[in-house]
């Protein structure tokens, strides 16, 4: 949160707001404004663990409308011939910025355009969070068998504007709302009464939970302290020292 506000005490010392959080303590290496740019980013970080002898899996998010950018072809291609562990998660949610796929990419079957890779590629509904799940297990277990890079197509849904500038012309407020009755947590929530895991109170102690955390979250980053003018230029070149 403190990163949201600007504030010097964020992940990226508030230099990244919503699009470049950066935290590599946990092993996040950001988010990417250009569309499709994670991807090589990734396939690199998996490079250099496989170089390194690190027995690790490189996860790299991205929607459907960077399966159209000239980096997706070049990371598959790369990925494949180097036999990277790679999980690359396409978080198709059918809009991109605002356009449909059907209007923008010819084949809007993505996991063909994986496959023509020879990447092993798989759909799952993104709106099932045990069906991510279960499928995320298995490509895990895929990448640490040393089978190469793997392809996750979720399918799923974007709820809101893609921006705050967004007049979402290009759906309809109906379709909207019939996509939040299958919403992740609604479902889940669902699923999870049926069972007998969670009950009423068990579900409002949570959502209690996670809006203190917030709270806590918010005050926090109010709190911060903004970074000195003096240190702007700071970050632009690598600080590193050889010799």
């Amino acid at each position: 949160m403190a990163e949201m506000y600007g504030k010097q005490e964020g992940c990226s010392r508030g230099r990244g707001g919503s699009m470049h959080l950066f935290d590599d303590q946990r092993r996040f290496f950001g988010g990417n404004a250009i569309v499709g740019g994670g991807l090589p980013l990734a396939v690199g970080l998996a490079l250099a663990d496989k170089m390194q002898g690190r027995m690790r899996v490189t996860c790299c998010f991205f929607g459907e409308g960077a399966v159209a950018e000239g980096e997706f072809h070049e990371s598959m291609n790369l990925a494949v011939l180097w036999q990277l562990p790679v999980l690359f998660v396409c978080e198709n949610n059918r809009y991109a910025m605002g356009t449909a796929l059907e209007l923008s990419e010819s084949v809007t079957d993505l996991t063909r355009k994986a496959s023509s890779y020879e990447v092993v590629a798989q759909t799952v509904d993104g709106m099932d969070v045990l069906a991510v799940e279960a499928a995320a297990k298995e490509a895990a277990a895929a990448l640490r068998a040393g089978k190469g890079p793997y392809f996750l197509e979720c399918r799923t849904y974007r709820f809101r504007a893609h921006s705050m500038f967004d007049p979402e012309l290009y759906r309809d407020k109906a379709e909207v709302e019939e996509w939040k009755q299958r919403g992740p947590i609604v479902t889940f929530v669902q699923h999870l009464k049926k069972q007998g895991l969670l009950s009423k109170a068990d579900l409002e102690a949570l959502e209690r939970k996670v809006a203190a955390e917030i709270e806590e979250a918010v005050a926090f980053a109010e709190a911060g302290t903004w970074e000195p003018v003096e240190d702007l230029t700071r970050f632009v070149y690598s600080e590193r020292r050889t010799g």
